[in-house]
């Protein structure tokens, strides 16, 4: 445990230089994360799988926030925010490594194992970061400083997505045409070879992964405690023991789960939702970009409204009802008009991020990193709802087929009807934006 003698508050301009060090990791995630949207198609190609099957990317990266978060408290309660961060870094670069023996295998489950062990070095770097930015200045401006956190990860995300769809899905319509008519062996050598191709980029990755986790260490970060609050010391919250005490800590986890679904939906699935829609994969491999667009010039608008003009809680208001209206306007659309709406789920997701953590956050004091821990979490919304929305365009497709459909026609109702799952979970989002956040005792 850091010691509390040494949680002097930093001076502004350290406050900045820490700040800064903090996006460069979000930066890093940021650019880890939103590369599943190239990942997604091209593992559905060189693994020949189902949509269902190919959104298990999303699942492995995700689904270790559920394993890691937890542990990731404790090791971080032990070693220190910033010992934490280079650590989840060290781990990260391992999982880069695992792509090579993946690729040279062209087996599906030691991609997954790569990404899930990636997963869990994010875990670690996210279960320190997040916490640690909202509380290295005043809560009321923590969405403020978030939002420049977002900015630096969605920045990274939209080059990420670039870089690797130009690397992994230049010529991959060439390659599909070709399987149709090849024999078994020339299939194998056309997909091997296409394997291959995630080698060098994650060699490099694990590279700059590992040189960063050395500078972290050096870097000038101040040690931080969590602030006491007036909540936390008067008599309503002194006898409380547990994080179980705090319905609105649980009501924010939950809120979480469903916004990172409905965010990795938005980014993670526009490829293929593209490709389904008949636009080539050069096409196609840019519209992540459009969503990571659309989530920057938002955050950039958090950076410059919040506090001073817009209150957190509003902010998050007005991000679900835009989710619901867009998400409607997915599902009533077609081509490339429905495309941009996916696109712009991207204004709606921006702040909801910066909201939630710093609303749920508030006033849990001694608590901070066990719910920081539930928060982080709830990242694993990505690994369940992302799937589920696959599922139901594997099962809407096999329906319209029945109906007479030509598989084109089929598979882009399937795709673009499959999106009210989207629906559900900006209404909850809503519903913590209005009443959710203010729940903070189980009685009054």
């Amino acid at each position: 445990m850091q010691n509390k003698t040494e949680a002097i508050a930093p001076k502004p301009q350290t406050n900045h230089i820490a700040i800064a060090i903090i996006a460069g990791l979000f930066f890093i995630f940021g650019f880890v994360t939103w590369i599943n949207g190239a990942l997604i198609p091209f593992m559905k190609t060189i693994n020949e799988l189902t949509d269902a099957q190919s959104y298990l990317v999303a699942s492995a990266s995700y689904i270790s926030f559920v394993v890691m978060a937890l542990p990731a408290s404790y090791i971080i309660n032990k070693v220190g925010y910033k010992k934490g961060m280079s650590l989840g870094l060290f781990v990260m670069a391992f999982g880069a490594l695992i792509f090579i023996p993946a690729a040279e295998a062209r087996t599906y489950w030691v991609f997954l194992t790569g990404i899930f062990i990636q997963g869990l070095g994010m875990t670690l770097l996210q279960t320190a970061s997040n916490p640690y930015i909202t509380i290295l200045g005043p809560i009321e401006s923590a969405a403020k400083r978030i939002a420049i956190m977002g900015i630096a990860n969605k920045v990274a995300g939209a080059l990420g997505s670039l870089i690797f769809g130009a690397l992994l899905l230049s010529g991959i319509d060439g390659v599909k045409d070709k399987l149709a008519f090849v024999s078994e062996a020339e299939k194998e050598t056309l997909l091997n070879t296409m394997a291959d191709s995630v080698v060098t980029p994650y060699i490099v990755m694990a590279i700059v992964l590992l040189v960063l986790g050395f500078l972290i260490r050096k870097a000038p970060l101040p040690n931080l405690e969590e602030p006491e609050t007036p909540e936390e010391t008067s008599a309503t919250t002194a006898a409380k023991t547990s994080v179980f005490q705090y319905p609105h800590l649980w009501l924010g986890v939950l809120t979480l789960f469903f916004y990172v679904g409905a965010e990795v939906i938005a980014g993670d699935t526009i490829i293929s939702y593209g490709i389904s829609l008949g636009f080539s994969s050069e096409e196609a491999k840019f519209f992540t970009t459009f969503t990571l667009l659309a989530m920057v010039l938002t955050y950039g608008l958090g950076v410059v409204l919040i506090p001073k003009y817009l209150k957190q809680h509003k902010a998050l208001v007005i991000s679900a009802i835009l989710g619901i209206v867009f998400s409607c306007c997915i599902i009533l659309t077609s081509g490339l008009t429905s495309v941009l709406f996916v696109a712009a789920l991207g204004i709606s997701n921006a702040l909801v991020w910066p909201a939630v953590w710093p609303l749920t956050l508030d006033g849990l004091g001694k608590f901070t990193k066990t719910a920081s821990a539930l928060l982080v979490m709830a990242i694993s919304g990505g690994a369940v709802i992302p799937p589920l929305y696959g599922k139901l365009v594997d099962l809407n497709n096999v329906s319209l087929l029945s109906e007479g459909l030509s598989e084109s026609e089929a598979i882009a109702q399937a795709a673009t009807s499959s999106y009210w799952i989207l629906i559900p979970c900006y209404a909850f989002i809503l519903f913590f934006a209005i009443w959710g956040h203010k729940f903070k005792s189980w009685r009054r």
